[in-house]
């Protein structure tokens, strides 16, 4: 993350995002494939990492020699009949202003209680109570619930490492020369997270 002065003077939050180049390795259609969908290579890898399969699939696109790419993604759409295999999807499809929607795989936690999870208030800390202060508290019984737990109940558990979409993050800059788009705010995932960008 990184801070960004506006026209106004007024400093705001920003996330620093690599977006490009990303290449088109294979556009699907009804016909042949049944669905129509968009697959699309991101990133560099060594050529000795991937498979034969993949290599063969995009020995022709790779971005340098002996290199393939890190990442395969295929999205579904209507695809427009201008999009070919090997065209370049680069940023010139934002702009300044736009508001995006970024998904992308939060931080892992680990296992966690209520509390944190989940953000129960906890027990009181008085009146004769010792260790009840991070505790979760009653989880039903024979009257509310017919004698068992129900389901979706709110429990302490492993959290974090799930799918997280943030819609309406504006974009505050591009540079085209090292391909990254700046967008307001905080975006979920670690440092090096693959995160999809979309259009709102």
């Amino acid at each position: 993350m990184t801070q960004v002065f506006g026209e106004d003077g007024k400093v705001q939050a920003a996330t620093i995002l690599s977006a490009g180049p990303v290449v088109v390795t294979q556009v699907k259609n009804k016909e042949k494939d049944g669905y129509e969908a968009v697959q699309v290579g991101f990133g560099v890898r060594k050529e000795k990492n991937i498979s034969k399969a993949v290599r063969g699939h995009t020995k022709d696109l790779a971005l340098a020699e002996k290199t393939g790419f890190e990442y395969l993604r295929e999205y579904r759409s209507e695809i427009a009949p201008e999009i070919k295999r090997g065209d370049s999807i680069g940023l010139d499809t934002f702009s300044v202003g736009d508001k995006v929607q970024v998904s992308s795989v939060s931080k892992g936690r680990g296992f966690q209680g209520v509390v944190k999870r989940h953000g129960f208030h906890g027990g009181p800390r008085t009146h004769g109570q010792k260790h009840s202060e991070r505790e979760a508290g009653s989880i039903g019984g024979g009257g509310r619930a017919g004698g068992r737990v129900v389901k979706g109940m709110r429990m302490a558990g492993r959290m974090g490492g799930d799918r997280v979409t943030v819609k309406n993050l504006k974009v505050v800059a591009i540079d085209p020369m090292t391909n990254t788009l700046l967008v307001s705010g905080a975006v979920p995932g670690r440092k090096g997270t693959l995160v999809e960008i979309r259009s709102n």
